[in-house]
Formats: structure tokens, sequence, C-alpha cells
């Protein structure tokens, strides 16, 4: 009776293990879709345009696969009670918001609102800390810290919305695939 051994646990502990072990490609080919992907090898080739730094443009980019593929990871094995369905529920409404914003600033010259944009950022950074505290580790949710710091840096931000970046191209090919993913559903 008192033994707490379940085959459950042991199978989320082994799918986190592998997940670790797997290469980013075969990450992305099993739980990320091409739509996704795409925006994932744009935001590389924008981290990397923007920083001149290659390692720190794999480091985010891996990084958010990391946090995608282990929420998935976590909602396929049922891992989240009914509180954490409303907060991802929260989330999605919230990272739904962000989106919208962000296309509506790069589409309408001179309307980004940076103080806005960070709100909403940290406040998406908030709700995702509360939806994987209990389930990830503090390494985890470093991550998490790493990529939204990366997207909440000012001097980033005011960059990609500045109407003459020389970023705008790359941008534009992310606003393309986030509007594709709005159209079918897929955000």
């Amino acid at each position: 009776m008192g033994d707490s051994f379940k085959a459950r646990d042991i199978s989320l502990k082994a799918q986190k293990k592998l997940l670790s072990k797997m290469s980013n490609k075969t990450i992305a080919k099993n739980f990320i879709d091409g739509n996704l992907a795409s925006v994932l090898d744009n935001l590389y080739s924008l981290f990397k345009g923007y920083t001149g730094n290659k390692k720190e443009a794999e480091k985010v980019v891996k990084n958010i696969i990391k946090i995608v593929v282990k929420i998935n990871i976590l909602y396929r094995n049922d891992e989240f009670s009914a509180e954490d369905l409303k907060v991802a529920n929260q989330l999605r409404n919230k990272f739904n918001t962000i989106v919208k914003t962000v296309i509506s600033f790069f589409e309408v010259a001179f309307t980004f609102d940076k103080v806005f944009l960070t709100k909403n950022i940290n406040d998406c950074r908030d709700l995702l800390k509360q939806l994987v505290g209990n389930h990830l580790t503090d390494k985890s949710l470093g991550r998490i810290d790493h990529v939204l710091d990366a997207f909440t840096d000012p001097a980033f931000m005011e960059e990609m919305f500045r109407p003459e970046s020389p970023h705008r191209p790359i941008l534009q090919k992310i606003i393309d695939d986030m509007s594709k993913a709005f159209d079918e559903g897929g955000i």
C-alpha cells in the first residue's frame, strides 16, 4: 500500500529524459508543425541578424523549442489540473493578444507601444510560469526568462518596429506566418 511506484510517473520522466537527448530537428518533427518551424527559423535569423551572435540566436530558439515541447508532453500526459487548464486558457488568450498586437504594430507605422507590449509579454511570462511552475525545474523556468527577456529587451523591440529597420524583411516573414496560423486556427 505504501509503495510509491507509478508507471505513469516513470513514463513521464523517461519522456523528459529522452527529450534532453534528442536533436532539435527530431523534436521539431514530432512536436512542431511546419508553420511554427518557419516562425522559429525566421526568429533565429532575426536574432542572429540583430545580435550578430549565432550562439545566442540558437540558444533563444532552442529554449523556445524545449519549452513548447515540455508543455506539450505535460498536456499529452494529462499532467495539468483543472486549475492549470484555466491558466493555460488565460495564457492562450494573452498570447493571442500579443500576436495580434505585434501584427498591428508591424502593419501600421508609428503605432508601436513598448510599454503596452512589454506589459503583455510579462503577463504572459507570469501565466506561463504559473502553468508549469509545479511541473518543470528551475532550469526550465530560467529558459522561459531567457526567451522572454530577449523579446522584451527595449533596444530589440524598438529596432524591430522602426519603419526603416533592416530586419523588416525577416519580421515580415514572421508576421506572415503568424497571420497564416491565425487564419488556420493554429494559435
